[in-house]
């Protein structure tokens, strides 16, 4: 393994800038993962709709017993907030709604109830796709990882976040990234496991990456706890948008310098690393000076294929 694995695929911070192609095809990609999140809250407004057209006015939609819940959504009551209301707080609501809104649209009462269903849907959907672009990106990420050990012959486990149990990988792990939440793997008779979005005792925080020196079997708290077996460690920015890009890496760079103060403290060094969506010029400057410095072990731009892929295979082969 190489002293200085970022001149594997980068040559200056130039190399590290997101390009407008780039950043328009991140902007796409999010418009897609809307438009497939947003499907299942136009059928339910579509079966709300034709549920609510057999009564001929607002007042009748309280004897529809099946579209209730429907008809709090649409009083602009989310999903959470309904576990903490009372019948009574639920009744008042929808008679709010039906007195202030639905009643003054006249005829029209349907298309009103519809569309005040979809402004709070679309709430849900915003805060939903806050971090998508965050979770898109960790899949990716994954996907690199299982690639690069696949295209090594070399067997690996995967933690199902729904099972919580690790599974022998087989070439047949289509969208196993869905669920995954840590991968396990040996190279060259070491035994290697990174968790994804875990919590680090030392730290005090989630990191979006951790490379511990034991197999998943050998798995547990004590492993989290002794700061001695954390070969990396790193922060992921899957965000598309420029205008927060510089945002972004100053909080990275606030956390991995936290991270490495930690475990300094502690006579340690292990691998800092960074990977980015949205990497501006100035951002990029400091990204590489951090790593001719040594401060950072390696980085990489998230939209650049062979830069995720460079960067994968130094992370498989520590």
């Amino acid at each position: 393994m190489p002293k200085m694995p970022h001149l594997l695929h980068l040559k200056s911070g130039k190399d590290l800038e997101t390009t407008y192609e780039e950043t328009r095809a991140g902007f796409v990609a999010l418009a897609l993962e809307r438009n497939r999140r947003s499907t299942p809250f136009v059928e339910e407004a579509r079966a709300l709709k034709h549920a609510a057209s057999d009564v001929k006015d607002a007042l009748s939609l309280l004897n529809i017993s099946r579209i209730q819940t429907a008809l709090l959504t649409a009083a602009g009551i989310s999903d959470k907030a309904m576990k903490y209301l009372t019948p009574e707080d639920k009744e008042m609501a929808i008679g709010g709604l039906i007195k202030n809104y639905l009643d003054p649209a006249g005829t029209a009462f349907v298309e009103e109830l519809v569309f005040r269903f979809l402004l709070t849907r679309g709430d849900t959907l915003g805060g939903s796709m806050r971090n998508v672009g965050g979770v898109l990106a960790e899949r990716k990420l994954a996907r690199a990882t299982i690639a690069t050990l696949a295209i090594a012959g070399i067997p690996y486990k995967w933690l199902d976040t729904r099972s919580k149990e690790w599974i022998s990988g087989t070439k047949e792990d289509a969208d196993i990234e869905l669920y995954l939440a840590g991968l396990s793997w040996t190279v060259r008779k070491r035994q290697r496991t990174m968790l994804y979005n875990y919590k680090v005792p030392l730290v005090g925080k989630n990191l979006d990456f951790c490379l511990f020196d034991c197999s998943a079997q050998e798995f547990s708290r004590e492993v989290t706890n002794n700061p001695s077996l954390y070969l990396a460690l790193g922060e992921l920015k899957g965000g598309i948008d420029p205008a927060g890009a510089d945002e972004h890496w100053k909080t990275a760079s606030k956390a991995l310098t936290r991270i490495r103060s930690a475990f300094l403290s502690q006579g340690l060094k292990p691998h800092i690393f960074f990977v980015g969506a949205a990497i501006q010029v100035s951002m990029a400057k400091e990204i590489w000076n951090e790593l001719e410095e040594g401060i950072l072990s390696n980085a990489a731009n998230l939209t650049d294929a062979n830069q995720v892929a460079s960067l994968c295979r130094w992370l498989c082969n520590i």
